[in-house]
């Protein structure tokens, strides 16, 4: 191969190099075609040195034949775009291959006011707000495209920021501006640059490269021309600003901090053993959603306290990021009485005002009622108490008719009614005992009946955790110890919570599947038993 390319270069006795225009203006597309008399290999020749005073395309390189007379020639070009960076002289080298060599070439470059049009046909413009930032504060970068003429199509890099995060905010915006009396068509791009470090950094501008409709050529010709242009923005210089040292907490910079709270029944009738879910979200504007901190919540006491990860999401509204973090928080309180919540407050550096701010939620003091509870003892002693009401009706009768036969009988009554209402009522105090700080079940089944997943959820991993194993925390860990009815409807149940799209949750199978349930030895035997026993 090195051999046939010696040969080739040695049959190349022309080499010639010209541009299609010449002055130039900046910003104009510039073709260069270089002519060899020899067919040759695309790589034979080196437009690096171009690169200096030019932004240039990759070259497109064609070969061809032609027998004239019986002799054949041949011939390679290549061709390719130049853009001058700046106005300017230039010089384009000349180029060698083998004992041939191309005139150099003097090409003038002017500025857009000294080329003689006072309306050019594209130009960027570039907007950056604000002009100083804090780490980790994101800002806002706009690059609009003015053209006029038909655009066929075009290609807009993104701006580069040493040690920032550029992102794209929505999609381009199509509108129409008036400048200098010259009607354009205008694109917009917007970003967001969230620098990472402080110091002086440059925001290099993006580049715009697309193809114009040539006018000239549109006018007699239906399948016109087309030409390239390529336009590029000034450079904006920027000053990022370290974290300030008194900050407290965790840093976090926004246009905007909320923290907002929602309650999942009314917290003015709160009852012990009744599970409540409590939603905090917090809220940020211009800030993307893993900059949001984690927040701490510790369980108050008396209540059971269960939380889930936190759910983060992030959007765009009205061309700025806006973030979003919520925390669900299930609460079943064990105690009646006054439950105390403590204030939750969040630190944040307003870069409006350029200070240290709070979002907050007030402390709360919420009122606990006494779990309602119900026994089917209190009819039974109703009816045993109306026999000893008649009682007191025996005593009417003439005493000569009294006999000792009616006295042991008397007696033998009243002695097993005492010993019937002692084993009645032994069992209501033992009851209520246990079912002090017990589950209740009527949150359970109210939760099933008005289909309430995420209380239904709270009540059995409650109730699990009571009567079946302590260490119980998911629902996929309880379906593990009970039969195939109850496992078959908690896993559609977590199916529910987790898994929204597949449809609304319907709770009365789900009654009357743990209704059903009877817990075995094995798994009664993890739960203590808070008898005393019997014989010590």
């Amino acid at each position: 191969m090195l051999m046939i390319s010696s040969w080739s270069l040695a049959e190349v006795t022309q080499l010639t190099a010209s541009v299609d225009k010449n002055p130039a203006m900046v910003g104009e597309a510039i073709v260069l075609e270089v002519t060899a008399n020899a067919r040759l290999n695309a790589d034979q020749l080196n437009f690096r040195q171009l690169e200096q005073d030019f932004r240039i395309t990759v070259p497109s390189v064609s070969q061809s034949t032609r027998v004239v007379n019986g002799q054949a020639s041949f011939s390679t070009s290549w061709r390719l775009t130049l853009f001058p960076k700046e106005p300017g002289q230039y010089r384009i080298p000349a180029f060698e291959l083998g004992q041939a060599r191309s005139e150099p070439i003097e090409l003038s470059v002017l500025a857009a006011e000294a080329s003689g049009d006072a309306s050019p046909e594209v130009f960027l413009q570039v907007q950056f707000e604000p002009d100083q930032l804090h780490v980790q504060q994101s800002g806002y970068y706009t690059v609009t495209i003015f053209y006029r003429g038909d655009l066929q199509r075009g290609n807009l890099s993104e701006p580069v920021m040493e040690g920032a995060r550029v992102q794209q905010i929505g999609r381009d915006e199509e509108g129409s501006q008036l400048v200098d009396g010259v009607r354009y068509r205008t694109i917009s791009r917007r970003f967001a640059i969230t620098p990472q470090r402080s110091g002086q950094f440059s925001i290099r501008a993006p580049e715009f490269t697309g193809e114009l409709l040539d006018r000239d050529s549109s006018r007699s010709n239906f399948f016109a021309r087309t030409r390239t242009v390529l336009q590029h923005a000034e450079t904006i210089e920027v000053d990022v600003q370290p974290i300030p040292a008194n900050f407290p907490g965790e840093w976090l910079v926004a246009g905007l901090v909320t923290l907002h709270e929602e309650w999942s029944a009314d917290v003015s009738q709160l009852q012990q053993g009744e599970p409540i879910t409590r939603t905090i979200t917090l809220s940020a504007v211009d800030v993307a959603p893993n900059q949001l901190p984690d927040l701490e919540f510790d369980a108050p006491a008396g209540v059971r306290f269960f939380s889930q990860p936190p759910e983060r999401q992030g959007a765009q509204r009205n061309g700025r990021l806006v973030a979003q973090q919520s925390y669900t928080l299930s609460m079943i309180p064990t105690e009646s009485g006054t439950l105390e919540l403590p204030e939750l407050q969040v630190a944040w550096w307003n870069s409006q005002r350029q200070m240290v701010d709070f979002a907050s939620l007030p402390a709360r003091t919420l009122k606990v009622q006494p779990a309602v509870t119900t026994t089917a003892d209190e009819p039974a002693v109703q009816q045993l108490s109306a026999p000893q009401q008649d009682s007191t009706r025996l005593e009417a009768p003439s005493p000569w008719r009294w006999t000792h036969i009616s006295s042991l009988l008397l007696l033998g009554w009243l002695l097993s009614t005492l010993v019937l209402l002692w084993f009645w009522r032994r069992p209501k105090a033992i009851a209520q005992t246990e079912t002090k700080d017990s589950f209740n079940p009527a949150a359970l089944k109210k939760a099933c009946r008005y289909n309430q997943p995420q209380v239904a959820r709270d009540c059995l991993l409650y109730w699990a955790q009571q009567q079946l194993n302590p260490k119980i925390r998911t629902l996929h860990a309880l379906a593990d110890h009970v039969d195939e009815p109850l496992r078959t409807e908690l896993l559609q149940l977590n199916q529910a919570l987790y898994h929204p799209e597949s449809g609304p949750w319907q709770g009365q199978a789900l009654w009357q599947a743990w209704q059903s349930f009877r817990p075995t030895i094995a798994d009664s035997a993890t739960t203590p038993n808070p008898l005393k026993p019997l014989y010590s």
